[in-house]
């Protein structure tokens, strides 16, 4: 049985982790985080769930360590905001406690300190910009079709909820990075986010990067490589979180197996080269 640490708990994913882990019979949740000095602690968090008590209280992330030590969990699973999750990670480590982590936003410097930890700590994990099986296919498309279709003029658009707080998307930066890495380009030198104004002929290695926020889109992602007379799309859309909470619980499962000390990715998780 793997024993689950979910933060962020009561928000909408950690609620949609919590219900589907339940709903499997090699997983249970111990232990649920929320926000420092939560006003829901002590609160069952089955019941903040929407499902039936589960016996686990919810505590504030001051006590995730006590609460991780107590609870003898295998794994914490963390979609929460990035400052946040860096310390969620380090504690969670400097625990012996493995993490599938889902959370967008990282910057240089804070990736870079998550992959310390996990390394220092020798314990394995799950870091994705996106745990959607079906974008991680997406974006091993793209990995093969960049090569074929150098010459082309790239452009990415992505679209989501009036809520979320980061742009251009985690997904969005990870299908731009796949892209130019294929194709050998800097992302430095050819990223352009948006266009406004006389900004002047479109050099041919620039990778257009945009975001659209409105309504209550989950999450669309749509590549484009156009050339003269044609132009070939690579679209990915989440209809429900759900998509992304399937993702977790195979990433989940794989935690028990995974190499200790790296990071390892949703190709890693599905087995994709």
């Amino acid at each position: 049985m793997i024993k689950v640490a979910v933060t962020g708990a009561a928000g909408r994913m950690g609620s949609g982790i919590i219900r589907k882990i339940t709903e499997q019979d090699d997983m249970e949740v111990v232990a649920a985080i929320e926000m420092p000095n939560t006003p829901l602690a002590g609160k069952d968090a089955g019941l903040q769930a929407g499902i039936d008590e589960l016996g686990v209280e919810i505590v504030g992330s001051e006590d995730l360590e006590k609460a991780l030590k107590a609870s003898g969990a295998d794994v914490l699973v963390d979609f929460t905001i990035a400052h946040a999750a860096v310390d969620t990670i380090k504690v969670a480590t400097s625990c012996g406690v493995g993490v599938v982590v889902g959370t967008t936003g990282f910057s240089d410097d804070q990736m870079a300190e998550n992959i310390k930890n996990v390394k220092d700590n020798n314990v394995p994990a799950v870091i994705s910009s996106n745990m959607s099986i079906g974008v991680n296919v997406f974006f091993n498309t793209l990995k093969k079709l960049a090569p074929l279709l150098y010459d082309y003029d790239i452009e990415i658009i992505e679209a989501h909820h009036n809520q979320k707080k980061d742009a251009p998307s985690g997904t969005a930066m990870t299908a731009f990075e796949v892209i130019a890495e294929e194709l050998g380009r800097d992302t430095d030198e050819v990223g352009v986010y948006g266009r406004q104004g006389l900004v002047g002929k479109r050099t041919p290695d620039e990778i257009g990067v945009h975001a659209i926020r409105g309504g209550d889109i989950v999450g669309d992602h749509t590549v484009m490589f156009v050339g003269d007379g044609e132009r070939l799309e690579v679209k990915h859309q989440a209809h429900t979180r759900e998509v992304f909470i399937a993702g977790v619980i195979r990433a989940i499962r794989y935690i028990p197996s995974a190499e200790k000390g790296i990071v390892s990715s949703m190709n890693d998780v599905l087995g994709l080269e």
